[in-house]
């Protein structure tokens, strides 16, 4: 049995005949420069890549590891701090200082009072 003459059908071989004698391959040139950049991306990708894992290896190692650098300083200090009159050197007093005396380390005139060292204690 022949087939029956289809006019779409024909068009379409004809339309395919005519590409194919048209078609040419591309210039080796063109084929070789794609391939360079298809390399170079994927080198590219790569290398960005390797960087991302080892930063986020270095966060993570940094982020582990305690802090030795002893800069950090607490909330609320664990031991009470000394008193600035405690850390002065004591003298032998005779009576104990009334509510009106000066400040220490200054006289009862307000002038800075000269600390004066005991003579039992060479430094050393």
């Amino acid at each position: 049995m022949s087939e029956p003459q289809d006019p779409l059908r024909s068009l379409f071989k004809e339309a395919a005949a005519t590409g194919q004698s048209r078609a040419r391959s591309a210039p080796l040139s063109f084929i070789a420069e794609r391939a360079e950049q298809v390399r170079r991306r994927r080198i590219l990708a790569l290398a960005v890549g390797v960087c991302l894992v080892f930063s986020g290896t270095g966060v993570a190692v940094a982020a582990l590891l305690p802090d030795s650098t002893g800069t950090t300083v607490p909330a609320t200090p664990s031991t009470p701090r000394p008193s600035p009159a405690s850390s002065l050197p004591s003298s032998p007093r005779t009576s104990p200082p009334s509510a009106s005396s000066s400040p220490p380390g200054r006289s009862a005139s307000g002038t800075p009072a000269t600390p004066t060292r005991s003579q039992s204690n060479p430094p050393r």
